[in-house]
């Protein structure tokens, strides 16, 4: 099979012919039919990604498809079903072996595609804003680099949780993108980010995924009692955080990784993917895709991703 795999440590990733895998103890092999692509994919490529595997191993953090073959013991599936699975890796090849407690079955409704597309960055926003940061129906939620794989699902969840959404992106196609999702305020990235936000009443909730010069300025337009969600740092820099600033205006700033939650509290991130399926199946929440490609083009995918050239999520499809 065909699977687009870094081969050593500090090697280019790179499409490979292996051997098909079976399927091991508690284990499930998928066909797979559509894999997300996400910024982590290009941290994994230079090794500073948290959760980086170790060398040789497969990319592809987020996959659908249908069950091939059930290993001993596995129960709770049955060949044929269609799945999504967090995987975290091997998602970017023809069929792929996860553990089978990590899938969960798929609406007949929702298309291969778009289950790909919401796990990671859906779930990643709406466990952020409900579980973690306890966003509230009423008040602001400021996001940054809106028009992204996961800003997009912030503007989307955010507004359908009550919230009134300022979304802040680069350039008039992608604002309108994040207007779409339903932002109700737009402000371009050339813009005083820290004024026009203090201008719109401030910011109770800040989901940042730029980092740097962006996250001090939302650092500086968060109201009293707000809270912060450092999510990523695209824009290169890990913000350092004032901490008498925290006691000042009683800020908190919130941790979080959906990666973790697998560890030790997997049941969030079930749930949430339950949660979120269910929204997708009611038509509440809809993926953003602007590209699918094979996987032929995976290289071209993530250069879309470094280029910052995509709006929501590329996706694709073995």
């Amino acid at each position: 099979m065909l699977a687009y795999r870094i081969s050593s440590k500090g090697a280019d990733a790179q499409l490979c012919d292996i051997a098909l895998p079976d399927p091991g103890p508690g284990q499930i092999r998928v066909a797979i039919k559509a894999c997300g692509l996400n910024f982590a994919d290009l941290l994994m490529q230079k090794g500073t990604y948290q959760d980086t595997p170790s060398a040789p191993f497969t990319q592809g953090m987020e996959i659908s498809g249908i069950v091939d073959q059930l290993g001993p013991d596995v129960t709770t599936l049955s060949v044929g079903d269609r799945v999504a699975v967090y995987s975290g890796q091997g998602g970017l090849a023809e069929f792929g072996v996860f553990d089978a407690d990590r899938a969960i079955p798929l609406p007949a409704s929702t298309s291969f595609e778009d289950a790909a597309a919401i796990q990671i960055a859906y779930g990643t926003s709406h466990i952020a804003l409900d579980h973690r940061a306890r966003l509230q129906p009423g008040e602001t939620l400021l996001v940054t680099g809106a028009a992204g794989g996961v800003g997009l699902t912030a503007v989307e969840i955010g507004k359908l949780m009550g919230a009134t959404v300022i979304a802040q992106a680069r350039g008039a196609e992608k604002l309108e993108v994040a207007r779409t999702a339903g932002a109700d305020h737009l402000i371009d990235a050339s813009e005083d980010l820290r004024s026009r936000v203090k201008e719109l009443g401030g910011a109770d909730v800040v989901y940042d995924a730029i980092g740097g010069d962006v996250f001090q300025a939302a650092f500086r337009a968060t109201n009293p009692e707000g809270r912060l969600l450092p999510i990523g740092f695209a824009g290169g820099d890990v913000p350092q955080i004032p901490a008498n600033h925290l006691l000042v205006k009683n800020l908190t700033v919130i941790g979080f990784y959906i990666g973790g939650y697998l560890r030790f509290r997997p049941q969030i991130v079930q749930d949430s993917f339950a949660t979120l399926f269910r929204w997708h199946s009611e038509g509440k929440i809809k993926p953003h895709i602007s590209h699918t490609l094979p996987l032929t083009e995976v290289a071209q995918g993530l250069q879309l991703l470094r280029d910052r050239a995509a709006t929501g999520k590329v996706v694709i499809t073995p």
